[in-house]
């Protein structure tokens, strides 16, 4: 065992249905405006871009049922998402064998200080500030494939205190599942434990605290997390 100059990072762990043990997490990756009335409600034409991704830190996923409210920001919005958790990887993955590198999906919230965002966008920078600050990404557990199959298909809805706010169904994301993975390979070398946020419908909008956040699939259950101060 190698000598270490300071302690190991700690591995993020997330849980698996149906299973004592956890899928290490690699990198996540995160496609934008995937959704055609998403992008439209961002401003954007949607027939007129490739897809583009961003990128969260392994250790913003947090399985938690909380949701700190971060600093430094008065518009923190909700972006539900479907993850595809990556049993394998590789480089220039042809579309056609891109799902059997899927090792399972779970429920997830892209949490984003829009505020942030925003002017970075204005002023050509990067999006970490308002992407990948801590605890912004909260993930249920992890469905494996062999359970609940590729999810294709479906409603992807999101409610904030019983009322709806994002509703759309996950065949509706313009690149699909295996056109991301396909693309992503073509630029990075994809691994086991790499995750990937697959977009948002629309009606993403600001939280406050006590506000309670449900997303749900008909495959994948329901993930509850509640803002707090």
């Amino acid at each position: 065992m190698e000598d270490l100059v300071i302690a190991a990072p700690e591995q993020v762990l997330l849980d698996v249905v149906g299973t004592h043990a956890k899928f290490p997490v690699r990198r996540v990756y995160c496609i934008g405006r995937n959704y055609a009335a998403h992008a439209v409600e961002m401003g954007h034409d949607p027939t007129k871009e490739p897809p583009f991704f961003f990128q969260k830190n392994p250790n913003n996923l947090t399985q938690a049922s909380e949701f700190p409210y971060p600093p430094h920001t008065n518009d923190v919005h909700h972006e539900a998402e479907i993850a595809v958790c990556l049993a394998s990887g590789g480089e220039g993955i042809p579309e056609d064998d891109a799902l059997n590198h899927v090792f399972g999906y779970a429920l997830a919230l892209d949490m984003t200080r829009r505020d942030l965002q925003g002017a970075a966008k204005k002023a050509g920078r990067p999006w970490e500030i308002g992407k990948a600050f801590e605890h912004s990404a909260p993930i249920g557990p992890i469905h494996p494939v062999a359970q609940t199959g590729h999810i294709s298909s479906g409603p992807l809805k999101l409610t904030v205190n019983g009322a709806l706010r994002q509703e759309g169904d996950v065949n509706q994301m313009i690149w699909k599942v295996p056109q991301m993975i396909s693309y992503l390979s073509n630029y990075f070398a994809l691994s086991a434990g790499d995750v990937i946020l697959t977009g948002t419908p629309e009606g993403v909008g600001a939280v406050v605290p006590q506000d309670e956040m449900c997303i749900s699939h008909p495959a994948l259950g329901e993930l509850k997390v509640t803002v707090i101060t």
